[in-house]
């Protein structure tokens, strides 16, 4: 199915600033240090470049990419022992229900106010300024200093947010986690802990395991991950799956 184009600021505010950086990088900041007809010029804008395009390209394939829906003829099969787990309602012990779309949700599935439905798997982001000389440094001052002023209050900001945003998503990566389920284990730890159990993530099957399932099973393909291997999206694999064929095998 295919969406239609509109207006969004979010977008629009991080592609002007994708824009803004590239062109001071490349235009101003490289062409002043080094010359962009010379050899460190190029190589420096070409490996610049080439990260600006694949920033591009990641953003444009996240923004564009359909998230999923759940199929309107779902319906959960409590009887089925090929499915060990069954996220049920936190008040009441009932199967999970959405309101919004009128149709039970499956595991790892909540429903997004910006698609307007239930989305499977939702997870809620070289060179030195001394080379200038002294008397072009005075002419270009004035010129340069807006550019310099603009991209500093872009970059160190972003690059920290980014930094702190590329961390947790390792962390989660590596759990096998989404941002809610993450929340939510929090809330189901405690409540273990409460009982006397110990809480250990059923979507957890090892760290080489939970990236396979993300970025896909060949290493290297990781650099441009595909999402064929991950299935219809309403049943993944659990520590369960483990268990049940170990104990089957014996």
């Amino acid at each position: 199915m295919k969406r239609g184009f509109s207006f969004s600021l979010p977008v629009t505010v991080v592609v002007s600033a994708i824009v803004f950086i590239y062109f001071c990088t490349v235009f101003i900041f490289i062409d002043r240090w080094f010359g962009l007809m010379t050899s460190p010029g190029i190589m420096n804008a070409v490996v610049f470049t080439g990260v600006a395009f694949m920033c591009v390209f990641n953003y444009g394939f996240a923004i564009f990419t359909d998230p999923g829906r759940v199929p309107s003829t779902f319906m959960p099969d409590i009887e089925d022992s090929k499915v060990p787990i069954h996220e049920i309602k936190r008040k009441g012990g009932d199967l999970r229900y959405c309101q919004k779309c009128s149709h039970f949700k499956p595991a790892r599935a909540h429903h997004c106010r910006v698609c307007k439905r239930c989305v499977l798997r939702m997870v809620l982001l070289v060179g030195s300024l001394t080379n200038d000389s002294q008397n072009d440094e005075q002419q270009s001052a004035d010129s340069f200093r807006t550019a310099y002023v603009i991209s500093g209050l872009l970059l160190v900001p972003l690059s920290v947010a980014l930094s702190v945003l590329l961390g947790w998503h390792i962390y989660l990566i590596l759990q096998n986690k989404t941002t809610i389920e993450y929340h939510e284990g929090v809330r189901a730890m405690w409540l273990a802990e409460k009982g006397g159990n110990v809480y250990n993530h059923p979507y957890d099957l090892g760290a080489y395991e939970n990236l396979t399932m993300v970025l896909g099973p060949s290493i290297f393909c990781w650099l441009c991950p595909i999402s064929r291997h991950i299935g219809n999206g309403l049943r993944f694999l659990t520590a369960y799956d483990g268990i049940s064929a170990a104990s089957t095998s014996k």
